[in-house]
Formats: C-alpha cells, sequence, structure tokens
C-alpha cells in the first residue's frame, strides 16, 4: 500500500530573519544543502518506492514559487492546495484527508513540515515502516524524536506501553507543553520523553473520523471548502469562505492530545526543526573553532558562531557564541543563547510599518524577479530576469512612465498596438497609462534594467488586462 505524503509549507519566516521572510520563508530557501528545506523534503518521499505522489498544502502566495521548486527536482505532485487563509494544521490537513479518502478509503497519510532537516534518510523510512504498521491498526502515529539536551522550544510526549504486534511503536501517555528548563532536564534523565516532531502518519478515513467526534464544525466546513474548490492552473484553490469557518487549531490540539489512539514512534535520525538561528548551527557543518560560515565570510578569532554573507564580505574578530547574517538589506547579530527572541525585532519591524520584516530587495513572480537597485524622488531603478518562456501581464500604469533596457537576451515587448523585439543594449519607453507586455520566447534568462519615473511608484499602480498566472 502507497502512502500519502501531505507535506505543509506554510509559515511567516520570523524565526530566521533576516534571510527568511514573508514572501519568501525558510522551507523556500537553501540552508541546509544546495536544494532548499521544500525541495529536501520532496526528495525525502520522492525517491522510494513506498510513497506515492505527494500532496503539497500552500498559501495563495507562496503557490507559484512551490510549484516551480518542485518542477525543478522533477516531482510532479498530486495536488498544490491552496490555503485561501491560514487556519493552522488541522484544518490543512483535512482537507488533504478528504482529498484522499475520496480517492481511496484506505489512504495512508504522512503529514510532513516542509521546513525540517533529517540527516538520516534511510533511518526515516524505517521508522515510518513502523509507524505504518501500527497507521493499520487503527492507530494514529506521532514520531517522537531522541532529544539530546534539555531544550525548553519544544513540545513533549511521554511514551507509554508498546503496541502489541508492532515493533518499536508505544501508546503516547500524554504530552507535555514546553517545560522550563529544570523540568526539560528531568525529561532527559528519566529516558522516556521525546520532543513532538510534528510529523504523523494515519489514515485519512481514521483522521476524518476522529474530527467527527472532536471537531464536528472544522469536517463540515472543510468538506464544503473541498467540494466547492476550484482548479487554478496547476492549483486547487480552496473555497474561501468555507475553508474560513474551520476552527484554526493545530492537529496536536484538535485531535492528538484529546484521541485515544495515539501512537508514537521514536525518531532518532539527525533531525531539526531548524526553527532558529541556533537550530541551523547545531545542524550545520563546523570548522575547528566550532563555526559555521556561510558565503564570503573572513573570521578571526571567532568561536562557536554563525555567520552568513549573502551578498558582500563579512569579516569578523574576536566573536564568542553569536549570529551574524548579513543580506542585501539588514543585518542580525545576536547572542546565540537569544536567537529564540528575533520575533521582538520582527514584530517592531511590522509595527513600525517598515519593508523588511516582510520582502527582500529581490522579490519573486511567477515569471521571475525583479530588485530594487535605487529609489529616490520620482524615479525607481530595477533589475528584472524574465525566465525562459515567463510572460508578465499585458498593464498599464496610471502614475509612472518606464525605460527598459536590455542587458542580456532577447525581450519581446508589447507597447500599445505595436510588438517587437529587443536585443542586448537596445532599449524602449513605455508611457504614461500605454497599454504594454514583457515577454521571453527564448531559452535563456533576460535580464532589463527599468528605470521608473512618475509622482507614483508603488506596485499597486498596476491595472492587468491579461495575465498567463490568473492574477488579473
Amino acid at each position: 500500500m502507497k502512502i500519502h505524503p501531505v507535506i505543509l509549507s506554510g509559515g511567516s519566516g520570523t524565526r530566521l530573519w533576516p534571510v527568511s521572510r514573508a514572501t519568501y520563508p525558510k522551507q523556500l530557501m537553501a540552508l541546509t544543502s544546495e536544494l532548499t528545506l521544500l525541495q529536501e523534503t520532496l526528495r525525502r518521499v520522492a525517491d522510494d518506492t513506498r510513497f506515492a505522489a505527494p500532496i503539497v498544502v500552500c498559501n495563495d502566495e507562496h503557490r507559484f514559487l512551490v510549484a516551480e521548486q518542485a518542477r525543478a527536482l522533477g516531482v510532479t505532485p498530486a495536488a498544490i492546495l491552496l490555503e485561501p487563509v491560514g487556519r493552522n494544521t488541522a484544518p490543512a490537513i483535512a482537507a488533504a484527508a478528504h482529498i484522499l479518502a475520496d480517492r481511496d478509503p484506505e489512504a495512508m497519510m504522512l503529514m510532513l513540515p516542509s521546513d525540517h532537516y533529517i540527516a538520516a534518510r534511510d533511518g526515516f523510512w524505517e521508522a515510518v515502516d513502523r509507524a505504518a504498521r501500527a497507521a493499520g491498526r487503527g492507530a494514529l502515529v506521532t514520531f517522537g524524536v531522541t532529544p539530546n539536551r534539555p531544550e525548553t522550544g519544544y513540545g513533549y510526549i511521554r511514551r507509554g506501553e508498546a503496541l502489541d504486534g508492532c515493533p518499536g511503536c508505544f501508546r503516547v501517555e500524554r504530552f507535555v507543553e514546553k517545560p522550563d528548563l529544570e523540568t526539560a532536564k528531568a525529561y532527559l534523565a528519566d529516558g522516556g520523553y521525546a520532543w513532538n516532531s510534528g510529523i504523523f502518519l494515519f489514515g485519512a478515513a481514521r483522521y476524518l473520523a476522529e474530527l467527527e467526534r472532536l471537531e464536528t464544525e472544522m469536517l463540515s466546513a472543510t468538506a464544503k471548502a473541498v467540494a466547492l474548490a476550484v482548479r487554478d492552473l496547476d492549483f486547487l484553490r480552496l473555497d474561501k469562505d468555507a475553508f474560513a469557518a474551520a476552527p484554526a487549531r493545530s492537529i496536536d490540539y484538535a485531535v492528538m492530545e484529546r484521541t485515544d489512539g495515539a501512537a508514537v514512534v521514536p525518531l532518532d535520525v539527525g533531525w531539526s526543526d531548524v526553527g532558529s538561528w541556533a537550530a541551523l548551527w547545531e545542524t550545520a557543518e563546523k570548522d575547528g573553532n566550532g563555526n559555521a560560515l556561510v558565503g564570503d565570510v573572513l573570521a578571526e578569532g571567532v568561536t562557536n558562531s554563525y555567520i552568513r554573507g549573502e551578498s558582500r564580505l563579512v569579516a569578523a574578530i574576536g566573536l564568542e557564541d553569536v549570529i551574524l547574517v548579513e543580506t542585501a538589506d539588514a543585518v542580525l547579530a545576536a547572542a546565540r543563547d537569544r536567537a529564540q527572541d528575533l520575533r521582538l525585532i520582527v514584530d517592531r519591524l511590522a509595527r513600525a510599518g517598515r519593508s523588511e520584516h516582510r520582502e527582500h530587495r529581490r522579490v519573486y513572480r511567477p515569471w521571475g524577479s525583479y530588485e530594487s537597485v535605487d529609489a529616490g524622488e520620482r524615479h525607481q531603478v530595477k533589475r528584472i530576469i524574465v525566465k525562459p518562456g515567463g510572460r508578465l501581464s499585458l498593464q498599464k500604469h496610471a502614475h509612472r512612465a518606464e525605460h527598459w533596457v536590455v542587458v542580456r537576451g532577447t525581450a519581446r515587448v508589447t507597447r500599445g498596438t505595436e510588438v517587437f523585439d529587443l536585443q542586448e543594449n537596445e532599449s524602449t519607453y513605455i508611457p504614461v497609462g500605454t497599454v504594454h507586455r514583457l515577454e521571453n520566447l527564448t531559452d535563456e534568462p533576460l535580464h532589463i534594467i527599468e528605470v521608473q519615473s512618475g509622482g507614483y511608484l508603488g506596485e499597486d499602480d498596476i491595472v492587468r488586462l491579461d495575465d498567463s498566472y490568473g492574477r488579473e
């Protein structure tokens, strides 16, 4: 029997700021390898015959990035479900369960967060096999990570008696909230506690049956959201009003802590939720001084630190136990043991109405990306990259004119009633109010320098008349 992975790709991107942002959160970034965390999760279940094609659940804003990263890996999801509003994990899993149970009443679901790190993939598969045996007998299985330190940032699971006929699987005696340090030390010494990984395996119909018993409102709302879902290109868009009516609850609170069928399989595979810069330092390859150095970094007399340069040289001298992260528009310096407090900075940015908590200077679109290079009174300069086959919307602006200069590739330009090609070092002018479009019909990326001029240069000064990505 195939196991159906359900990959949850939500998250606001606050805990690994400034690299992770709301519009480009950590699961879409390459932090532990050359692949992004989402791609690592996809590959974890794509390389083995025990798994069916995955279902990915994400929000509308990230849909094209998720689809592109799956395509780049050569993975075709069974579905990409779009959450119209965030309602936590239990409703998201319920939506996938409705789809799977309709197709196959005996379907098994493996819930995977998209942003976790697992070092030993074979060990993970073995744990999944143990969990599948228990799930086949009706258990709702969670995976409990074997702790190696007294961690206060995770919830814990108290292991109960062994399940008959299911080697390596145990009943859950109880779930425990995040403890204080002394309690965490006691849990570690006890040996019967595990970290709650947020990974689950159970039958789709079994999960829905528990919702019928425990969360009837959630069951009804998510069933309606799936029934009224509409196909949008490669995506399945859940009905907004129906999904918004579902109570916003985690699977732990809605089901796992209240069911009498919870079981746990120990997981000792080098797991991390990559939930902070300190956690990323734990998993990273380090030099002889205990430093994880990423990018163009020079360190002298630095120990036990994580230093990352994204856009320029970073030099550090005489530091110990620090996090130092540089991006094109922000620098973070923090004591490593204060990494969990990063939300305080992100919240201050949001309250101040600044953009650095939400997006990078480079902003990704389904057709490619743009990056702000310079901005001043009545002007803005952007670097635009249009991927092969990319096509911006047919649009016009009420307040700004645009000058385009091709610096690499060939651009197909629509300007009013004209359609023409621009080669490298050629340019054109788009007057205010003129209908226009930019396309790349070649197999190579197209690079454009765009100079905007006018009294208002905001991104909302766009009237889309036609769009290949459904954004009119």
